[in-house]
C-alpha cells in the first residue's frame, strides 16, 4: 500500500446570497424594487427608502401616453358588486328567515356572469326544501335587476330581459327556441322554422343584440391594471429617440451614516457586541446600494441598445420591427446574454406606440424581399391590419392573406399565417363571416 499527494486547480462560481440577491434584481420593474427595497429597509437600520415623487402627468406623446397615463384616472374606491346588490335587492322582499335561507344558497350559487351555477335539484337538496319551492324562490329572484340574473341558460337570460323591456313577442320567443341555428348563421333555417320572413327576422336580430348575455358582469366593472413603465422613450432634440429611466416611479436608497455613527458611541464595554452587528448591517446597506445603481445602470443600457437597434419601430410603427436576438443586444451592451434575458422579462418601456414589455422587441426574422418586413413581428402586425381592414361580409382567407402579404414583399407559408393569427386570437374566415351576419354588418 503506497500514498501519495497530488495537487490540481480547477475554476468553480459559487453563487453568495447577495449575487443572488443582484440577479433578481434586475428583473424587476419599479414598482417591485421599491417593495424589495421598503423590505430591505424594514430589517435592515441603515436602509432608507426614497420614494419617487409622481409627476401630475406622464405622457411620452399624444399617441403613446394613454395606454399607461390612465393610471391617475383610476377610480379610488370599488363599485357595488353584484352579490352585494343581490343581497341588498333580497333584504328589501320583506322574506321571511326560512326564506332568507334559501335565497342565500340561490346567492351561492350565483356565477359572477349573473347566471345560476346549480340546478335546482342541487339547490332543493342542499336547502332541505322540494323542487317546487326551490322554484318558486327562483321566479321571485329573477324579478331582480339586472333583468336577467339567476337564469339557468342563455335563452332563459335573454327571455328574461326580453319580457322586462317588452320586447318578448311569439317570433321573438321562437328565435330564442331555435338559438343554436342561430349560432351557426343559419338565418334562411331560422326564418323558416320561425315562419316569417328575412325582413321580420332581421328586425328581431336588432332587438336581440341590444340584450346582455351576462348581466352580472356589469358589476364590478374596474379598469384593467396599468403599470407605469420602467422605461421612457422620447424624441431627442437633434433628431432620434432618446431613453431615460421613468424617474417618477424609480425609488432610491439613501445610506443612513448618520445611525451608523451613532451605533458606534455606545460605550466600550458594549462595543465588542453591537460592532460585528454595525458593520455586517452597513456592509449590506451599501451593497444594496451598489446593486440598485448596477440594476438601474444595467436596465438603461439594454434599454439604448434596443431603441438603437430598432429605430425603424420607433419611426415608423409596429409593421416595421425588425428581427433581433439576445445575443446581439448583450453584444453591444457588454452584458452576458442572460442578463439581457432577465431584464427584458419584467421591464415596460413607454414609446410612441404604446407601451410594451421589453421581450416585445424581440422577435425571429422571415424570408422576405425588402428591409423593412423580415421580422415575425412585424408580419403579425400586417396580418392585424388586414384583416381589420377587411370588408365585414368577405373576410379573407389564409391564402388571400398570403397573396397579399407577398405583394407587400413578404414571402410567408399559409400555415404560419394561420399560426399568427390564432397567437392575435383572431378566428378563422368561417367564424369571422357568421359573426358579421350575427352583428348585422353584411
Amino acid at each position: 500500500m503506497q500514498f501519495s499527494h497530488t495537487l490540481s486547480a480547477r475554476h468553480s462560481l459559487v453563487v453568495s446570497q447577495q449575487l443572488r440577491q443582484a440577479i433578481v434584481l434586475l428583473q424587476m420593474g419599479n414598482s417591485e424594487l421599491q417593495s424589495f427595497i421598503e423590505t430591505q429597509s424594514e430589517e435592515n437600520p441603515f436602509v432608507e427608502l426614497v420614494r419617487p415623487a409622481p409627476s401630475p402627468s406622464l405622457r411620452t406623446s399624444a399617441q403613446g401616453a394613454e395606454d399607461w397615463d390612465r393610471i391617475g384616472a383610476l377610480p379610488d374606491t370599488n363599485g357595488t358588486s353584484l352579490y352585494t346588490s343581490v343581497a341588498r335587492q333580497i333584504g328589501g322582499l320583506g322574506m321571511t328567515e326560512a326564506e332568507i335561507e334559501l335565497a342565500s344558497v340561490f346567492v351561492d350559487a350565483l356565477e359572477p356572469s349573473g347566471w345560476l351555477g346549480a340546478s335546482l335539484a342541487d339547490i332543493a337538496d342542499r336547502s332541505g326544501v322540494t323542487e317546487a319551492e326551490a322554484a318558486q324562490m327562483l321566479r321571485r329572484l329573477q324579478t331582480l335587476e339586472p333583468a336577467g340574473l339567476f337564469a339557468r341558460t342563455l335563452a332563459e337570460c335573454l327571455r328574461l330581459q326580453a319580457a322586462e323591456q317588452g320586447l318578448l313577442t311569439p317570433l321573438f320567443d321562437r328565435v330564442l327556441c331555435n338559438l343554436p341555428m342561430l349560432a351557426n348563421a343559419d338565418l334562411a333555417g331560422l326564418a323558416r322554422v320561425c315562419g316569417c320572413d328575412q325582413t321580420e327576422l332581421r328586425a328581431i336580430l336588432r332587438d336581440l343584440r341590444s340584450l346582455d348575455p351576462k348581466p352580472g358582469t356589469r358589476f364590478d366593472a374596474e379598469p384593467d391594471p396599468v403599470r407605469p413603465p420602467d422605461l421612457l422613450v422620447t424624441a431627442a432634440p437633434g433628431g432620434g429617440w432618446q431613453v431615460e429611466l421613468n424617474r417618477s416611479t424609480l425609488p432610491a436608497v439613501v445610506i443612513r451614516d448618520d445611525e451608523a455613527r451613532r451605533l458606534s458611541d455606545v460605550p466600550a464595554q458594549l462595543r465588542p457586541e453591537t460592532g460585528g452587528y454595525v458593520t455586517e448591517r452597513l456592509s449590506l446597506a451599501r451593497w444594496l446600494a451598489r446593486a440598485v445603481d448596477h440594476r438601474n445602470r444595467t436596465v438603461l443600457k439594454i434599454g439604448e441598445e434596443i431603441v438603437r437597434r430598432q429605430g425603424a419601430f420607433f419611426d415608423h410603427g409596429r409593421e416595421h420591427l425588425q428581427p433581433m436576438i439576445l445575443k446581439e443586444i448583450a453584444e453591444k451592451a457588454g452584458v452576458h446574454e442572460s442578463t439581457v434575458s432577465r431584464v427584458t422579462t419584467g421591464i415596460l418601456i413607454a414609446t410612441p406606440h404604446g407601451t410594451f414589455p421589453l421581450k416585445h422587441f424581440f422577435t425571429a426574422a422571415l424570408p422576405s424581399r425588402d428591409a423593412t418586413a423580415g421580422s415575425a413581428g412585424a408580419v403579425r402586425h400586417r396580418i392585424e391590419r388586414l384583416i381589420r381592414a377587411e370588408p365585414a361580409g368577405r373576410p379573407l382567407s389564409d391564402d388571400q392573406l398570403v397573396t397579399l402579404m407577398e405583394a407587400e414583399g413578404v414571402s410567408v407559408a399559409r400555415r404560419t399565417v394561420a399560426k399568427y393569427r390564432d397567437q392575435l386570437n383572431i378566428p378563422p374566415t368561417s367564424v369571422r363571416r357568421r359573426q358579421a351576419i350575427l352583428s348585422g354588418r353584411t
